[in-house]
């Protein structure tokens, strides 16, 4: 009996709105949900509605590849080269590479027997920062196109070109003391 008092005493300090609504009040109500315009369900061609769970179908296998593809590509492809980055980079990639190729060419037309020892050891070192350049690669596929990587590479290039430079320089000068007449030099 007690707990019925408690309830009591609960309910009483509260104040309910236990006022009846007016007699009118539901003749008002069903009169304005006679008036709201009713909402038309369309009614589809039964050749949309059999199409739609195929169309549905489609488009969800079409996002599941899309969703797989970009998952799943990233991984596999762990070397990115650095035109993937941004249409500046290719322009910047290209360039280079262009660069080198002549540089390259311009340095294996100097070959002579004077400066072959010359020219292999550039060769050799260009092996090296090309090797280094392949692990960049790898780098930037999984860093996520880190800036550091990106700056590194484009050092790489500048250091192939700057070497093949200072070669071509060292074998200009090789050939031009081979063609200097030295007899008038007193040692």
């Amino acid at each position: 009996m007690k707990t019925n008092n408690d309830l009591k005493d609960l309910f009483e300090g509260l104040d309910f709105d236990v006022a009846e609504p007016a007699s009118q009040h539901e003749d008002r109500f069903r009169e304005k949900l006679r008036k709201r315009p009713q909402k038309k369900i369309p009614r589809h061609n039964g050749v949309i509605t059999m199409w739609l769970p195929v169309m549905a179908i489609a488009a969800s296998f079409l996002v599941a590849v899309l969703i797989f593809q970009g998952i799943f590509t990233t991984p596999f492809s762990q070397e990115q080269e650095l035109a993937n980055v941004s249409p500046e980079m290719k322009q910047t990639q290209e360039f280079y590479s262009s660069v080198i190729k002549t540089e390259l060419a311009a340095l294996k037309e100097q070959k002579t027997p004077e400066t072959e020892a010359v020219i292999n050891d550039a060769l050799a070192q260009m092996d090296i920062l090309e090797k280094d350049y392949e692990n960049l690669k790898t780098d930037l596929g999984k860093s996520g196109q880190d800036q550091r990587v990106i700056y590194a590479m484009i050092t790489n290039f500048q250091k192939r070109i700057d070497l093949l430079k200072m070669v071509l320089e060292k074998v200009n000068d090789i050939n031009t003391l081979k063609t200097t007449n030295h007899e008038n030099n007193i040692i």
